[in-house]
């Protein structure tokens, strides 16, 4: 066959997370020892009471069936869990909608709101799901590029009034992927008054919600009149470790949820049931849980950071998220600093330029490791050449 794949795959090529992946394990045969900092896959276990949850109703037989979409119990858990962290009223018949993880909605979203050929304003550097949405859905992206000058907002005010006129969505995501960065309330309320002037649906991915350390993360909702331009997506993946189980909503503007609620219903059967469940039991929870694992991740990027600092490799200290985003040293660009890291170290991390043009000269640190395994780490990046004492 000459012509197997649609031109469309032209835009799906295989990604540099997958050959990372693939020199890391080609490095493992050849005997070395690999510390993997890429991958923002969480290392620790969910709370005990969620496995506990699974494995109960995992062994009620009449739970195999098809979910099709969340069971009610799950919607009212959302409305109840919005209601008590961020004081937002949310409808559980109308305003909420459960995906199979966050990025099951990301990527699915830009093909209920866009044509072919439509402008979705998206962040560069920003997380690699939104540009498969973006492809998957023919429409244009327009890169709103963010700089550390401007704590890592875009500049509304650039964007040319004609690209405005066009655009048909905006992507945003505080506390970020790449960009551990937050959004102020201030910025929140231009971006509410800039979509309804302009006619704009805001797609803001919240999935790193839980995982702050000094100040807490703003939800988009929060902000008057959100609700009229925009929904948010959040994750139980990285808030409760439940990664694997592949399960996360969408809440807000009524029309948006029902219009992906009606793609949605022609793509999947919804969540298994059991796990279903377990994220009622995840969102209703009102122990320490969160606070415990923020203070986890909190001691894992003040020792990644400090040791950062001890052998010259000066990174800022990130104030939420599970990731820190460091300037690479001169003169290496962000894939040869990687591949450089991985020959020289062992230590694995993504380059900035994976996330988009603007994360050139940057690479990405997850906080995926214990603390010794942080620490060996550093010690393997001090004697190497690239940091020379």
């Amino acid at each position: 066959m000459t012509e197997l794949f649609s031109k469309k795959m032209n835009a799906f090529q295989t990604s540099i997370f997958n050959e990372l992946a693939a020199y890391k394990r080609k490095k493992v045969e050849q005997g070395y020892q690999m510390i993997d900092l890429s991958i923002g896959s969480p290392d620790l276990p969910p709370p005990s009471f969620v496995m506990d949850e699974l494995a109960n109703k995992s062994k009620d037989p009449s739970l195999y069936r098809y979910a099709l979409t969340g069971i009610p119990e799950l919607h009212q858990a959302i409305s109840t869990y919005y209601s008590r962290q961020y004081h937002v009223s949310i409808s559980p018949e109308k305003e909420t909608l459960m995906v199979m993880g966050s990025q099951d909605g990301l990527v699915h979203l830009p093909s209920v709101i866009t044509n072919p050929g439509d402008i979705i304003l998206v962040p560069n550097p920003g997380y690699t799901a939104y540009a498969a949405g973006i492809s998957l859905a023919e429409a244009v992206p327009y890169s709103m590029p963010v700089y550390e000058h401007n704590q890592f907002l875009p500049d509304l005010e650039s964007i040319p009034v004609p690209i405005r006129e066009k655009a048909k969505m905006m992507i945003l995501n505080y506390p970020g992927n790449p960009v551990p960065a937050m959004a102020t309330k201030t910025f929140f309320e231009k971006v509410v008054a800039f979509a309804r002037k302009y006619n704009i649906i805001v797609l803001h991915d919240f999935a790193y919600s839980e995982l702050y350390y000094e100040e807490k993360p703003i939800s988009f909702l929060s902000v008057e009149g959100a609700k009229e331009v925009g929904i948010e997506f959040n994750s139980l993946s990285k808030s409760f470790n439940m990664a694997g189980c592949r399960i996360g909503y969408v809440v807000g503007n009524e029309m948006v949820i029902e219009g992906l609620k009606r793609l949605k219903s022609n793509l999947d059967f919804g969540v298994f049931l059991p796990i279903q469940y377990a994220a009622v039991r995840a969102l209703t929870d009102t122990s320490l849980f969160s606070e415990e694992l923020r203070m986890i991740y909190k001691r894992r990027r003040d020792t990644l950071v400090d040791g950062l600092h001890t052998i010259g490799w000066e990174v800022a200290r990130p104030s939420a998220s599970m990731f820190i985003w460091a300037k690479i040293p001169a003169p290496y660009r962000s894939t040869q600093f990687s591949y450089k890291l991985m020959d020289e170290t062992g230590v694995v991390t993504i380059p900035g330029v994976a996330f988009g043009s603007e994360g050139e000269g940057y690479t990405r640190i997850s906080l995926v490791q214990q603390e010794d395994v942080l620490l060996s780490a550093i010690q393997k990046l001090n004697s190497s050449s690239i940091f020379p004492a």
